[in-house]
């Protein structure tokens, strides 16, 4: 059941932008926290990756460290969305928070000790990864409906987008930062520096209240009827179910890309961990101007339109830079790459956040997590496996042509989509 008080803010007309969505005190708390959090986030993946094909030279095995990371969210994801909806979204943060910490130190401190040091240790990584993916199964749930607990109803799509944008803005700092740990000193360090970031983000989930409550009583019903009842709730909405699918296509194709760039980094291109870091940047850098522009958008409406465009571009954007060996125009495909996922992906949450009924955010979203986190190991861990087979190129190349096909599919649902995803919310 939903419980939200009237607040001043609800009787302006005009629609809220970056500094007003900034002025909700707990929004504004939590994104401090976050911001510091994600930098080591994207370093520690940057590290992850490249500890992957250090000890084993092959695409495989990045792709299953990507994997190990991101399956759990296929298989707990939707089981965290129901608890999202029966218990305290801030609490089930700061759990997924703290195991995080506990596995950036525990790798650090087994690499710094010599523990990685044969092909066959990748299996430590592995396990380790899958520890982390059991815990951002419940984070991404949690995280994912919390935040539009801390806005008022008005100011959620900015809040997303906001959100998005320090989000993206990470994936250019901090990948940058994780390249020149490694560089520097190793990748223990990296795994440290992450385990520290992670402090500010707990002490923020600590100190923020929520100003909406939307979890179910939870005796209300058992969770796996809850879990059916979500899906069900998903896949019948006009809206929420064809969204679903449009990012199923972006996540299997542009974002699993991102997933495997150690072997374009590293023998396509020939620049190493610094290539590395300089594509997952350039990705970051066209996500972040995307996020925030949409985040100084403030609305929904036509922002349908824009999510299947962006589904072409992405489709396109992949084919051109597979096809290139020229190392400058890759990076202009991975920054209209970083651009076209940000309107493909958080566009499309941002629809679905404004759609969706109260009750159902935590189930909904998680779906949307599930999607969004497990579509990359999936389409990371074939194209991995293709590349030891066909080559790396023509790996890549099947993500840019399902997009194309889902986007041909998209433009006969396109108008009952947008109405269903862009109706206005009666406050």
């Amino acid at each position: 059941m939903t419980s939200e008080s009237p607040s001043p803010d609800q009787k302006e007309t005009s629609d809220p932008g970056i500094i007003s969505v900034l002025s909700q005190w707990n929004y504004g708390i939590y994104t401090a926290g976050s911001t510091i959090s994600l930098f080591g986030m994207w370093a520690h993946r940057l590290a992850a990756a490249w500890l992957a094909w250090e000890l084993t030279g092959s695409s495989f095995w990045v792709g299953m460290v990507v994997f190990a990371d991101l399956v759990p969210t296929l298989l707990l994801t939707p089981f965290a969305g129901v608890l999202a909806d029966r218990y305290d979204r801030r609490y089930l943060s700061i759990i997924s928070q703290a195991m995080g910490m506990v596995q950036a130190f525990a790798l650090g401190w087994m690499y710094l000790a010599g523990a990685f040091s044969e092909e066959s240790d990748v299996w430590w990584l592995i396990g380790w990864t899958l520890f982390l993916g059991i815990a951002w199964a419940l984070n991404t749930a949690a995280r994912l409906s919390m935040v539009p607990n801390l806005v008022e109803h008005r100011f959620i799509p900015p809040a997303v987008a906001l959100n998005s944008a320090i989000f993206n803005l990470a994936r250019v700092i901090g990948p940058v930062t994780g390249a020149l740990l490694i560089e520097y000193w190793n990748v223990g360090v990296a795994f440290l520096f992450n385990a520290v970031t992670f402090v500010f983000f707990i002490a923020a989930l600590w100190v923020i209240r929520p100003v909406r409550i939307e979890e179910e009583p939870r005796g209300s019903s058992g969770m796996l009827n809850q879990l059916v009842q979500g899906i069900n709730y998903a896949a019948r909405h006009p809206g929420i179910g064809p969204a679903l699918v449009l990012l199923i296509a972006m996540a299997m194709g542009g974002k699993a890309l991102l997933e495997i760039l150690p072997e374009f980094a590293d023998i396509v291109f020939g620049r190493g961990p610094k290539g590395l870091g300089e594509l997952t940047a350039a990705s970051g850098a066209g996500g972040l101007i995307a996020a925030v522009l949409l985040a100084q958008r403030g609305h929904v409406e036509r922002l349908t339109r824009l999510t299947i465009i962006a589904l072409l571009v992405t489709g396109l954007g992949i084919l051109g830079f597979v096809a290139t060996d020229w190392y400058p125009f890759a990076l202009i495909c991975i920054f209209i790459l970083g651009i076209t996922n940000i309107y493909g992906g958080t566009a499309t949450q941002m629809l679905m956040q404004h759609a969706v009924e109260g009750s159902m955010r935590g189930r909904v979203m998680s779906l949307y997590g599930m999607v969004t986190r497990g579509g990359p190991a999936v389409g990371a861990l074939a194209m991995g496996t293709a590349a030891d087979y066909v080559g790396i190129r023509w790996g890549v190349a099947a993500g840019g042509v399902l997009c194309l096909l889902i986007w041909l599919w998209m433009l006969g649902r396109a108008k009952t989509t947008a109405a269903a995803l862009e109706k206005k919310h009666i406050e």
